[in-house]
């Protein structure tokens, strides 16, 4: 790729706002849901917004292969090769948009040699976007553009967030027993990485599997504000793995020092 990442911020966030329209107008309405081999849920508003953003990035990286998530459940999986990939979830949080919470977002990111260098986030009941293409550049939720900066991390009563729909279950547990006097938030889909990034909490740990590109956009927001996302154990989070899986969990988290 010749040109800057953040050259291309403001074509995807404009498409990420208009895919968010679609589905909105989907979540207006009556909406049938049904459930993929996997058994997650799919939606009109989720098939609706991907095939928006694809010719989009078609058009604005020409060559770049493109990850998306119905896509991928549909068996079309291009070969990414050694080269910058897209990673694209038209709809992360699909339990919340059934469940009409709000808290579901788009998602789009590039990555380049296993890493996320940009990203962009809507949510588009909340109106909220974020967005990051390298180092101090992540901005949002009120559109306003200046850096965010995730806060240090508190040596007591830090904010850990969790999902709403995966419950606690032992290794958050665990997990949690190592913090002194943490504090449980809850939110859906890839709102947790932006909430960290924003400097309003502290650690989203993630013990069960998810798809990169679950991960990958609100990851490029976090990192540029300064945060890690990492497995479980402290080795490095990378992506292009094979199915394009997280399978062993992660964990994201703010600054350890100022």
């Amino acid at each position: 790729m010749s040109y800057s990442h953040a050259s291309l911020l403001p074509a995807l966030e404009t498409v990420a706002r208009q895919a968010g329209a679609l589905i909105l107008d989907v979540y207006a309405g009556d909406f049938a849901v049904e459930n993929k081999a996997d058994e997650s849920p799919v939606t009109e508003a989720d098939r609706r917004a991907e095939a928006l953003i694809l010719p989009v990035l078609a058009g604005l990286a020409p060559g770049v292969p493109i990850i998306a998530e119905e896509e991928a459940a549909a068996g079309r999986l291009p070969a990414v090769g050694s080269g910058p990939f897209w990673l694209v979830d038209p709809l992360d949080g699909t339990k919340e948009f059934v469940k009409r919470s709000g808290e579901f977002t788009v998602n789009i990111g590039l990555i380049v040699d296993g890493a996320p260098v940009l990203g962009v986030v809507f949510a588009p009941a909340l109106g909220w976007l974020w967005s990051a293409a390298g180092t101090a550049t992540a901005v949002g939720p009120d559109g306003v553009r200046r850096p965010l900066t995730c806060r240090p991390i508190p040596r007591s009563e830090p904010v850990v967030l969790a999902s709403r729909l995966h419950g606690s279950g032992e290794l958050l547990d665990r997990f949690l027993s190592t913090l002194r006097r943490p504090t449980i938030a809850r939110a859906g889909s890839s709102l947790k990485f932006c909430r960290i990034a924003e400097g309003v909490a502290d650690f989203y740990p993630r013990f069960g599997p998810t798809s990169e590109w679950d991960t990958a956009a609100g990851h490029a927001v976090l990192a540029a504000a300064g945060g890690v996302v990492t497995l479980p154990d402290g080795a490095p989070f990378t992506y292009g793995k094979p199915g394009f899986l997280n399978r062993d969990g992660f964990l994201a988290r703010g600054r350890t020092s100022p």
